[in-house]
């Protein structure tokens, strides 16, 4: 990515801080760093901290010693890199660019990385008794949510090799087997299919289907069960992230039934998806489904997360988010009955909002699947 993206970044912002009333953003190693600056450390003891902050050009405090690493990458051709040595104190240095006073009447809030480690908010509070820290989720939640052209084409070809996997494994063999097999072949299949990373392969069978993160056990899978398979993994440096249940053999009418309901929820979502939509009006959408068939109790989690560089990352779709959609969200839609000790069904696709409604990432089948 060339240093012009990231500075196009950085503008956004610092547009983002103004209009939240903040007097910066603290960002330490993670996620938000990387898309901002093209600089990804480690997260270690020594503080590294990018300062976004009104009035004044961008600078990143780092270790002496990752001094010419940072130069090295994007964000030495349009950030100023100060460095530290091990015998100065780092949040001191820190509070210096920040403008911190011991005058409370000139404090003002910078929203720092959730991701932070405490050590490093606790030496800036130390040091910056006068700057209130807020976190970074709360008071600027939607920085990397509205994905360009080029991430939304990364995404998409992430959710396009998880459907291949998906194509795959329904075409094996599942009596018999142990879920920890499946699981196998669902790293095996999304390493085939472009995945540089594999980040979960949830394969839940049986009664355990009904928990929505189980961990794929030693559990034999029998004819009858139902099994959930939530995996995913990162190509091209961004998330997929699918789930599909499949029956073993013919499913009953119950297990029908709950599929088709599940199916109808996630339709209603998708359906309730356009720009301005408040998220939880999102939510309510699927939700409504799943309570006008009587398993409102049974549907025990948030229809959706975002994704991108991160797999969960605001939006959330979920009751009480007035967030407004914007075209190049993307989130899960993701809605799930379980019943507990028998069985549990959950469809999930990644989907995009766009200038008129919504589209959809992945395309493997929403329809019932039976496998042998």
């Amino acid at each position: 990515m060339t240093a012009d993206r990231h500075a196009e970044r950085l503008a956004r912002a610092m547009t983002a801080i103004g209009e939240a009333g903040l007097r910066g953003l603290l960002v330490t190693p993670g996620a938000t760093l990387g898309y901002l600056t093209g600089y990804a450390p480690m997260p270690l003891e020594r503080l590294t901290v990018l300062i976004l902050a009104a009035g004044r050009h961008p600078v990143m405090i780092v270790p002496m010693l990752e001094r010419p690493s940072a130069l090295a990458s994007p964000a030495g051709e349009r950030i100023e890199i100060a460095g530290w040595t091990d015998a100065q104190d780092p949040y001191v240095m820190t509070a210096g660019f920040l403008g911190a006073s011991d005058n409370r009447e000139t404090a003002g809030a910078f929203a720092i990385s959730d991701d932070a480690w405490a050590s490093h908010v606790l030496g800036l509070e130390r040091a910056a008794a006068s700057i209130e820290l807020v976190p970074q989720g709360a008071a600027l939640p939607l920085i990397r949510a509205v994905k360009d052209p080029e991430e939304l084409e990364r995404l998409r070809a992430a959710a396009h090799g998880a459907d291949a996997a998906f194509g795959e494994i329904v075409r094996l063999s599942f009596a018999g087997r142990r879920e920890l097999d499946v699981a196998g072949d669902l790293t095996r299949l999304l390493r085939d299919h472009g995945h540089e990373l594999v980040d979960f392969t949830i394969v839940g069978s049986g009664p355990n289907s009904a928990s929505p993160h189980h961990d794929s056990g030693d559990r034999t899978i029998i004819p009858g069960d139902a099994v959930v398979m939530d995996f995913g993994g990162v190509a091209g440096g961004y998330y997929s992230d699918i789930t599909r249940t499949v029956f073993v053999g013919e499913p009953s009418v119950e297990q029908r039934r709950v599929y088709n309901v599940v199916r109808d929820a996630q339709q209603a979502a998708f359906e309730a998806i356009r720009p301005g939509v408040a998220c939880s009006d999102v939510d309510r959408a699927a939700r409504a489904v799943i309570e006008e068939a009587g398993f409102g109790e049974r549907f025990i989690h948030r229809t959706g997360h975002g994704i991108g560089i991160e797999l969960h990352e605001p939006p959330y779709i979920v009751q009480g988010n007035a967030t407004p959609l914007e075209p190049g969200m993307t989130f899960s839609d993701e809605p799930g009955i379980y019943l507990p000790d028998r069985f549990g069904v959950r469809i999930e696709d990644q989907v995009e909002v766009t200038s008129e409604g919504a589209g959809r990432l992945n395309e493997a089948s929403r329809e019932l699947t039976v496998v042998t």
